[in-house]
């Protein structure tokens, strides 16, 4: 009896233990423990993945793009003080034609218009000047356009008034056979002008042969229909460009047109 009672201690022993182990397995820590189930929710929203049987989320709208409002100067670029100068107050529209160089017979032309004390551009146009470039005092015959700032106020053409402002004198003189400076045809070159206003009267014909600083400082110096190459004096622009300069050209905004080399323009 004695035997059998050490028996059932053991016994008894062993069960407390094995109930021990299993208390142990089972009694949660006090930190929570995550389940598969729990670690595969947690690993789909770090991945940004909605969770099993949940909708996905609706991904937000992409922010508008704030375009930058552009930005108009003050004064007109490129010009130094010298040329800005004689550039009239009440002016409002400036047709730049800055040459490539000094003795270069390129320029670009830009025609600018003052709203509100500052300066829009319009589009740039290529243009051809004198065959000599550029000369702070033009004289007859030097192939080289005059620099400085000369009012716009008529115009004129053998072709019909395309819709400008200016007073427009149609005629059939405005007509040449010539032909130009690298034997290309001047044929229609005339067909749309405006007259620089460098040694001529203001208010009337392009065709008017008045040159106040005398003959020998040459004139009839035009804007007018480009020919593929380098002029006499004048300052040049396509076809479909003249069309659009004389109509945008309004007398109540009093255009000039300033021109030389950059070099030139900038003093």
């Amino acid at each position: 009896m004695r035997l059998h009672r050490v028996s059932l201690s053991v016994t008894a022993a062993v069960v407390v233990s094995a109930l021990g182990v299993a208390a142990c397995q089972s009694t949660p820590h006090e930190t929570s423990t995550v389940t598969p189930r729990d670690a595969s929710v947690a690993a789909r929203a770090a991945a940004g993945q909605p969770a099993a049987g949940q909708p996905a989320p609706t991904p937000a709208a992409p922010r508008a793009t704030v375009q930058p409002r552009p930005e108009f100067p003050a004064r007109l670029p490129g010009l130094g003080p010298r040329t800005l100068a004689h550039v009239p107050e009440n002016t409002r529209q400036v047709l730049l034609v800055t040459g490539a160089g000094r003795t270069s017979a390129s320029s670009t032309v830009v025609l600018w218009r003052r709203v509100d004390g500052r300066w829009h551009p319009g589009a740039v146009w290529a243009a051809h000047n004198g065959y000599r470039g550029w000369t702070d005092e033009h004289h007859a015959g030097d192939l080289r356009s005059p620099i400085g700032v000369f009012g716009l106020t008529d115009a004129g053409g053998r072709l019909a008034d395309p819709g400008t402002g200016l007073p427009y004198h149609r005629s059939g003189a405005f007509s040449t056979d010539d032909t130009g400076l690298q034997g290309e045809s001047l044929n229609g070159v005339f067909d749309y002008v405006v007259a620089i206003n460098y040694n001529r009267r203001p208010g009337t014909s392009p065709m008017d042969g008045t040159r106040p600083l005398g003959g020998n400082r040459g004139g009839g110096i035009w804007l007018h229909v480009d020919h593929g190459g380098p002029t006499h004096a004048c300052v040049s622009l396509s076809r479909a460009h003249m069309r659009q300069l004389l109509r945008a050209l309004d007398p109540a905004d009093h255009p000039v047109v300033v021109m030389g080399d950059a070099a030139a323009l900038a003093r």
